[in-house]
């Protein structure tokens, strides 16, 4: 039993000596080690490392991304709107040293970033007015702001990755004025469609009256030409026949004056020796 109790308290000790000469680094976290205070190495591959028991210390950091969320801010645009942004940050320790010296903790990062990102995010919606915040322009402003957050935020020791707005309102008391006056624009621009429509409109039908009064004046004119050779044409066969037999021709005209005036249940109170019944008469007789 001796000898079993005396090499348990061989390992014990030595376990404890192990424990107090080497660390593990692993994946998920990098390391800086301090000699009385003073940083001597920045460890920030994964392994197996060792150190100056009781007088070296190991720091060790998050090496993973890590999210930043801050809470909703106000921001004026150029266009003097009043807007309530609420952004998050993506971002990651990208030296450690640096990191330690500066904000030595994610929470006193937390708090830094969200001031850098804030002017940030303060400094580029200020630019812009609210139309080009809520159009297209979104992916433009928030490259601009992270590669602000980033140029500010090296010097902490961190790596802004990405920054984005989750929803950027206005505030309740601004949302009925701001939409008053969006609806009242748009009135504006319908009323000036209209009009323009009206006037285009008005343009057409004139143009129509006037191609519809000029055919009808052309064929008014063709209808008269037409009319005229008709009439010319028949006078001529009427002279053709009055010189072939002029007797014939009184005749068949008197015939067909009886027929237009002399209709069923007409009357006609006229002696009969007058020129217009001499056929008449004749036929009496």
């Amino acid at each position: 039993m001796r000898p079993l109790v005396i090499g348990l308290i061989i390992l014990v000790v030595l376990g404890i000596a192990a424990d107090a000469v080497l660390f593990i680094v692993d994946e998920r976290e990098q390391v800086v080690v301090t000699r009385v205070g003073e940083p001597r190495r920045t460890l920030q591959n994964p392994g197996l490392y060792w150190k100056m028991p009781f007088i070296e210390q190991v720091h060790s950091f998050d090496d993973r991304l890590l999210f930043s969320d801050a809470d909703p801010a106000p921001i004026y645009t150029q266009d003097k709107k009043n807007l309530i942004v609420d952004n998050f940050a993506r971002w990651k320790i990208v030296d450690p040293l640096k990191f330690m010296r500066s904000v030595q903790t994610i929470f006193g990062a937390q708090s830094r970033l969200d001031d850098i990102i804030y002017a940030a995010v303060r400094e580029e919606l200020g630019k812009r007015t609210l139309e080009e915040i809520v159009s297209g322009e979104r992916d433009q402003i928030m490259a601009a702001v992270t590669e602000r957050s980033r140029s500010d935020a090296a010097d902490l020791g961190v790596k802004v990755v990405d920054v984005r707005i989750k929803r950027a309102d206005l505030p309740e008391e601004n949302k009925k004025n701001v939409f008053d006056r969006m609806r009242a624009e748009r009135a504006r621009i319908a009323k000036e469609y209209r009009a323009e429509g009206g006037e285009a409109a008005l343009k057409i039908q004139a143009e129509t009256d006037l191609e519809v009064t000029r055919i009808t004046s052309d064929a008014f004119l063709k209808a008269q030409q037409i009319r005229g050779q008709g009439d010319a044409e028949a006078l001529r066969i009427y002279a053709d026949a009055f010189q072939q037999d002029p007797k014939f021709y009184e005749f068949q005209r008197t015939l067909e004056a009886y027929e237009k005036t002399l209709g069923e249940g007409t009357t006609v109170v006229l002696p009969l020796g007058t020129e217009f019944f001499k056929y008449l008469g004749k036929s009496k007789q």
